[in-house]
């Protein structure tokens, strides 16, 4: 476990943007077991690519003008329970930090590994993410 005085303003990034944190098994099946709609839910992290990369990608796709109906994020190394329980719904893809999935209906439609994310710009991030935006929601 990483201390709180470190990831809290890393968590805060996304949650001040309007995604809502899932520390618990139960919130992340909850969140993605819905039966309608779409969910976008970044697995944030401490590393680099994380902190220049995936958040900030994930905040500009969330300013599209098509974006999905609920955005959560589980933080891998805090929320262990919560980030266990989001990989298995991302199966068979291997845990990955960070990462980005879209679900639509509680089904996973779209996914960014972080050798998708890391050595790529937000803007790139962003793109890939608006694309699946106009696609599924």
């Amino acid at each position: 476990m990483y201390p709180a005085e470190l990831t809290a303003p890393m968590a805060k990034d996304l949650t001040d943007f309007g995604f809502h944190g899932l520390q618990s098994a139960e919130e992340v099946s909850q969140a993605l077991e819905q039966p309608e709609g779409t969910t976008l839910v970044v697995v944030n992290s401490v590393c680099g690519c994380a902190a220049a990369n995936a958040r900030p990608g994930a905040k500009l796709a969330a300013q599209h003008s098509k974006t999905p109906d609920r955005m959560v994020t589980v933080f891998a190394g805090v929320d262990k329970e919560a980030t266990a329980k989001a990989r298995e719904y991302m199966a068979p893809y291997p845990p990955s930090s960070p990462s980005i999935a879209l679900f639509k209906d509680g089904k996973l439609v779209h996914f960014l590994e972080r050798h998708h994310i890391e050595g790529r710009s937000a803007e790139i991030i962003a793109e890939n993410l608006k694309l699946a935006f106009e696609r599924y929601c």
